[in-house]
Parts: structure tokens; C-alpha cells; sequence
């Protein structure tokens, strides 16, 4: 049955070869559960469900749970369960939990009317609710078993409760040393504890104890009041130097007061100062992790600096293994009577990956030692387990990929493709190898040997790789997709040159080689520096304002990179004449967009000419592919061009739609005529060579240079027409001779 998927993972601990990982599943919302992953990291098991979460800003989430610095495998976590949150601890990286015991005075030494199990301590532990709660509990490796936060005794943690409560033995007792929150730094390797009130209003005084909280003075660290922020220690953790931060008023820059707590101590600790303190957990267990620990640390009694040479571990040996020793479940979960249950997805007669036909492996019996628990002998949960012979395994996870990670080949390029297996047996296995052109190859023992399989395309495209692995229990079968692609020569950017402002327009990359595949192409288009992606070779965009916008193209195919720009002018007002050209041109269309360019400089130039329009106010664009047809752009304005336009071409004042202007021969001679009617054109045969006349059109302004004369043939003498509202039935040429 399909699981359902989870909502969010976050890692909570990497340390000791073990990932410590919070799932949400899909249905909570404000609670993880908490996962323990195998030595491979690739199997979990549930430790502790309903973990508190809370979303920062910026959609980070905060995991309330924290790992006890200075002592390995002790964590505090909050759960949450019907509304309520309380406080856990474990000693055993997840093991056990158990919550926290509430101290049994408060701090003016009156007995606490608090008993468990409806009773116990709570702490904030990463955050807090309430925003003015710091909500950190302060630990440091230098100081082993020294914890210090703030939190409240009750049935569940009150948001609001700020009592700071500390532990010198690691979280098995408690004691009450403030009502209120504090800022907390510790100094010394933790022989100095100094307390500054967490509060809205200025301060001039700071507390500190040199008894792990029992004791605590108070000491003036300025005269005048200031709104504390917070405190920073020098570096090292033997310092006895600490700066108070924060401000005078609101208004005012950072006041940095420095005090040195050196002077409080005359002289450097010896061994007499010292007394040690073994560590165990609630139950009064000392094998913790496997190892039974010794610290030691200054006497209450001792006023002296326990300086840099210090070190907290007095012993630490291993101890013997007991069901109480943290002997962990194996891909199972405990149960309140510490017991294990096979997780859904477990099979304990499995043989492992690693295990090979021939081979012997042994069942498991769901228990495990602890990755991080050092005990040694004792309990030995794997005693009954059952010893059973490597079956035949078939392959799985499967994986072809390529030497060097290259996204593209180039035709001819030598190619080492490199085959992975990560489990089920490789002796016996063949693999089937298509490399999609046609080359066919079987392999046998390919991923012990790590035999290379070496191959050169000598055609671009893209090709289908395929692997298959196949033994007596099973098969498996990777694919991938390999892109041979020949390096590109050049793009051209086809786009009119004229556009009206909000109209849509098409700018299209004509790429060579023609053939070139899986090609990218990035548009700029005007100012802007984010370009804009496509797989196809066309881009349908508009522009908003008028003037001249620059429209840039860059085409890649992962083996090569080419671009091209072209200028677009935008105007709001413009004219536009479709042109049509005689047949016999299209034989001689290459249909490249240099051809295209060339021809329409020709028509712009013998249609300036003839009429007179200045050649700048007239582009013609030649479109790609056949028949042969363009565009004629009039741009419009007040310039004297333009009105000189329109008073000798009476075909631009008609409101009807301007026919077609087409080029075509008369019989006999080399003269190209361009006719603007709606009329069906003359039938007309000329005895000289079309090809070589049509040779003439694409030589380009060559036979521009000639003579340009404007005639209009609506009688047989060539006279210009008497009246000019009968233009559309005047046969308007331009004549080229």
C-alpha cells in the first residue's frame, strides 16, 4: 500500500555517522516526527512523535529540539500533544525519554508542591511564543552537565512563564535561581555564570555566580543606565572578560561596557579545588552510551580560575552492555515496555545489499547496539540470530552515466560511458548494451571489472542509450538520452524593422548549420538584462514605446554559443504596401536571409528614386520563403519627404487597401516594371533568357544606377491620366530600364 508522502523534512543532527531527521507528515501541521537513520544513513526509525515546530521568517523552520552540549547523546525536545507542550530529555540519542523532574524547592528554599507524573519542569527550548522570551537553553562543551534556560513547573510549558532554572548534572536535578528571564554567559569554562534581566528597561547591574547558580552577587557594571542587547565574551573558553552591549536611548549609537571578572580571583585552581561527579541519567543509570564518565569540576568552597589548561573529563571507560545500556531497535520502534516492533517496511530474513551469492548472512534480530554507544561485551541481542546462505539477488538501481559529466558531444568526440549497480549479485549477471545507433554489445561481470565501454557518434542527434541487467532472480533496466550536436556557425535574427508600438511581432533565429537539435535560444529584447528562454527558434513579443529598440539573440546547443542584434524602430503611425514579385525570381531565391537584405535595399532604392520619398523613410522586407513576396514600409511624419510623397502618388490617399506593387518583364528588353492593380496581370513571354535577366534583379543596386523613369501606361501613349480620382483604374508602374 502506498504511503502517503510527507509534508516537509528537516535535519536535525548529522554527528557520529547518524542522521537524526524531522518529517512532517500529511497530517500535521505544527509537529514533526522525529527519525533515526541506520549507519548508512538510508533506513529510519520513528524515536519521538509530535516534535513542536514553529515558522520563522523568511519560511525557515525551527525543529523544537536541542542537542546538550559537552555530553554526548542528550537531547531536549518538546512535544506537543493535544494542545499541550512539555519538555523530554534522553540520554541515549533517542532511545529513551523521559520528562524533566521539577526541582524539589524554589528558590527562597520552600518545598514545591509539584509531583510527577502531573508534574514536571518544561523549558523553552529553541524559541519561544512570546516574542520579549529569548527561549535558549544555554549548554557548552567546556562545561559538561551545566544547563541553564527558562521554563516553568506544571503540566505543560506556559508560553509566558520565564522562570530560569539550572542543572550542574546534566538535567537530573533541578534548581530555581530567578523568576524572571535572563540573559545568560558563561565564562571560565562555566566557573563564572553571569545573569543580566532580559527587560524593556535600562540597567546599571549585572549577577554572577562561581557556584554553578547557587550563589549569585550583584555588581554595578556602569553608572549610567543602559538598554541592555546582550552580552559577548572574549575569545577562548577560559576567558574572564565579557563586554555588555546596547544603548543609552533609542536614539542614541551602541554603548559597549567591557568587565573583567579577573580581579574577583586571586590565584589559579590546583588539584585540591576539584571534586568529581559521575554522570547518569533520571534512573541513576552510569552506563551512558557505553561509557561510564567521571567529570570534575571546582568546589563551591574554591575561588579560584580554573584557566585555559582545564579539562572537564576526569575518566571514561566502557561498560558492559544491558537492555538498559541502549541496545537500539534495528529498523524497528519501541514500544513503552521497550520493546520492538518491526517497522511496516522491514523484513528481517532479508539478506543485507552486500551480500553475494556464496556468501552467509545472519537474520536480524531487531536489536542493534547504539552507532555512538561504546559498551562493550555483556547482552548480546544478536545471539539468536539465524545464519542463512547468499541467494541469487537480482540487480537493482541500475545507473548509466558518462566520464566527465558532459551535457554534449560533438560529432566524433570519443565517449566513455561508465555503469553503476548498487545491488543484487554482478557475477552472474549480463548486461545488454544499445547505444541507439545501432551498435549492440552484452557484457558479462561489467560493474565489478568496471570495464569502460567506449563509443564515438559520428552523426548529430540524440541518442537513446539503454542498459539492461539480467541474471536468474531478476532484471533492471537504465536509460539515458546523450546529445551529439555540431558546433553552431551562425544565427541570424529575421525581424521587421519597422514595428507599430503594442503590436504584436515575431522574431524568429534562423540557425546554421539547419540541422543543428536541442538548441537554447536567449532573447534580449531592448534595456532588459533578464533574458528570456525558449527551446523553440521564435519569440512573439511587443513593444510599448517608440523609438529604436535593440533585439538580441543567442543561440546554444551546449557545444557552442553564437548571437545576432538587429535595431527595431517603433512608431505609432506607419504605412505598410504588400509587394509581389514576377515568378521567375523565385528560381533564383536562396532563401537566405543576405539574399532577403539585398533585394529589399534594391526595391527601397528604385522606389525612392522614382517617386522621390527619401530612401530613409522607405524599408522594404523581403520575407522568407516562396513565392516571393515583402512588405514596403512608407514611414509617416510632417518632413517634407512625406508630403512630397503623397502629392505625386495618388495611390497612397485612397482609403481603400492599397493593391499588391509587382515586378515583372517586358518582352524584348531588360526593363523590370513594378505594377500597383488589383487587376489580374497581363500574360507576357519574353524571347530572351530568363535566367539571365533574372541574374540582373539579384546582382542588388548594381542597375539601380541606371536611369529610373515613372510612367503610367492607362493609355497607348503613355501620357500621365487627367484626372487623379481614377486611380484605381491606372495602372501605376515603376520602371527600371
Amino acid at each position: 500500500k502506498k504511503q502517503p508522502e510527507a509534508a516537509d523534512v528537516q535535519i536535525v543532527s548529522t554527528d557520529e555517522n547518524q542522521v537524526f531527521l524531522a518529517l512532517q507528515e500529511w497530517y500535521q501541521s505544527d509537529t514533526y516526527n522525529l527519525y533515526q537513520s541506520d549507519p548508512q544513513g538510508v533506513y529510519y526509525s520513528l524515536v519521538l512523535e509530535n516534535v513542536r515546530s514553529a515558522k520563522q521568517p523568511e519560511e525557515s523552520v525551527l525543529i523544537d529540539i536541542l542537542e546538550v552540549r559537552g555530553v554526548k547523546g542528550v537531547f531536549l525536545a518538546n512535544q506537543k500533544i493535544d494542545g499541550k507542550v512539555r519538555t523530554l530529555i534522553t540520554y541515549s540519542k533517542g532511545r529513551n525519554w523521559e520528562p524533566l523532574a521539577p526541582p524539589t524547592t524554589d528558590m527562597n528554599n520552600k518545598p514545591v508542591s509539584c509531583k510527577a507524573p502531573d508534574c514536571q519542569l518544561h523549558l523553552h527550548l529553541r524559541w519561544a511564543d512570546n516574542p520579549y522570551v529569548s527561549g535558549t537553553v544555554h549548554t557548552k562543551d567546556s562545561a559538561p552537565g551545566l544547563i541553564m534556560g527558562a521554563g516553568n513547573i506544571g503540566s505543560k510549558l506556559i508560553e509566558y512563564k520565564e522562570e530560569m532554572y539550572v542543572t550542574s548534572d546534566c538535567g537530573k536535578t533541578w534548581r530555581q535561581v530567578f523568576e524572571e528571564e535572563h540573559h545568560i554567559l558563561y565564562l571560565d569554562h562555566g566557573g563564572v555564570i553571569v545573569a543580566i534581566k532580559d527587560t524593556s528597561i535600562p540597567l546599571k547591574i549585572l549577577k554572577f555566580s562561581i557556584d554553578e547558580g547557587r550563589t549569585w552577587t550583584i555588581h554595578n557594571f556602569t553608572t549610567t543606565s543602559v538598554f541592555v542587547d546582550g552580552l559577548l565574551s572574549e575569545p577562548g573558553d577560559e576567558t574572564l572578560v565579557m563586554t555588555v552591549f546596547g544603548h543609552i536611548s533609542y536614539r542614541s549609537d551602541w554603548e559597549l561596557v567591557k568587565v573583567d571578572f579577573r580581579q574577583s580571583f586571586s590565584r589559579q585552581c590546583v588539584d585540591s579545588d576539584y571534586e568529581s561527579w559521575g554522570l547518569t541519567d533520571l534512573q541513576g543509570e552510569r552506563c551512558i552510551m557505553g561509557r561510564e564518565q567521571t567529570f570534575r569540576k571546582r568546589k563551591d568552597t574554591s575561588f579560584c580560575i580554573k584557566g585555559k589548561s582545564f579539562t572537564s573529563v576526569l575518566s571514561s571507560k566502557s561498560c558492559t552492555v544491558t537492555a538498559a545500556a541502549l541496545v537500539s531497535c534495528q529498523h524497528r520502534s519501541f514500544t513503552e515496555a521497550d520493546r520492538c516492533f518491526a517497522d511496516f517496511w522491514f523484513d528481517p530474513d532479508s539478506p543485507p545489499e552486500d551480500c553475494h551469492l556464496g556468501q552467509n548472512y545472519e537474520s536480524s534480530t531487531g536489536y542493534r547496539k547504539v552507532i555512538s554507544n561504546a559498551c562493550e561485551g555483556g547482552l548480546n541481542k544478536q545471539q539468536s540470530a539465524k545464519k542463512h546462505s547468499c541467494p541469487l539477488l537480482p540487480p537493482r538501481r541500475l545507473q548509466v552515466g558518462i566520464k566527465g559529466q558532459m551535457l554534449a558531444v560533438a560529432p566524433g568526440d570519443d565517449i566513455t560511458f561508465i555503469i553503476h549497480q548498487e545491488q543484487g549479485d554482478t557475477s552472474s549477471t549480463k548486461y545488454q548494451v544499445d547505444l541507439g545507433d545501432g551498435v549492440r554489445a552484452i557484457y558479462q561481470n561489467l560493474t565489478v571489472t568496471d570495464e569502460p565501454i567506449q563509443h564515438r557518434y559520428e552523426s548529430p542527434g540524440v541518442y537513446r542509450v539503454t542498459v539492461k541487467a539480467e541474471n536468474g532472480a531478476g532484471h533492471d533496466e537504465a536509460t539515458m538520452y546523450i546529445q551529439v550536436t555540431a558546433p553552431l556557425h551562425e544565427v541570424h535574427l529575421e525581424v521587421v524593422p519597422i514595428a507599430r508600438r503594442n503590436q504584436e511581432v515575431n522574431l524568429t533565429a534562423v540557425v546554421l548549420p539547419t540541422e543543428a537539435n536541442l538548441t537554447v535560444f536567449y532573447w534580449w529584447i531592448g534595456d532588459n538584462l533578464q533574458p528570456v528562454l525558449t527551446l523553440q527558434n521564435s519569440l512573439l513579443t511587443r513593444f510599448p514605446n517608440t523609438g529604436e529598440v535593440s533585439v538580441t539573440v543567442q543561440a546554444s546547443n551546449g557545444r557552442s554559443m553564437v548571437k545576432d542584434t538587429r535595431i527595431v524602430r517603433v512608431y505609432d503611425k506607419f504605412h505598410v504596401l504588400p509587394v509581389s514579385f514576377s515568378r521567375n525570381l523565385d528560381r533564383y531565391n536562396p532563401n537566405i536571409p543576405e539574399w532577403r537584405d539585398d533585394i529589399g535595399q534594391v526595391v527601397s532604392k528604385i522606389v525612392s528614386k522614382s517617386t522621390g520619398v527619401p530612401q530613409e523613410s522607405l524599408v522594404t522586407v523581403v520575407k522568407a520563403g516562396l513565392p516571393t513576396t515583402a512588405d514596403l514600409y512608407i514611414l509617416s511624419g510632417d518632413t517634407p519627404s512625406h508630403s512630397n510623397l503623397e502629392s505625386h502618388s495618388p495611390w497612397l490617399r485612397t482609403e481603400d487597401a492599397y493593391p499588391p506593387l509587382c515586378f515583372r518583364k517586358l518582352r524584348g528588353n531588360h526593363s523590370i516594371y513594378a505594377q500597383m492593380h488589383n487587376e489580374k496581370e497581363q500574360e507576357m513571354t519574353s524571347p530572351v533568357n530568363h535566367s539571365e535577366d533574372t541574374q540582373h534583379i539579384i546582382q542588388g543596386d548594381e542597375f539601380i544606377d541606371d536611369d529610373l523613369d515613372t510612367h503610367t501606361l492607362g493609355n497607348a501613349g503613355g501620357t500621365h491620366p487627367t484626372t487623379m480620382g481614377r486611380r484605381m483604374h491606372t495602372k501605376k508602374y515603376i520602371v527600371l530600364n
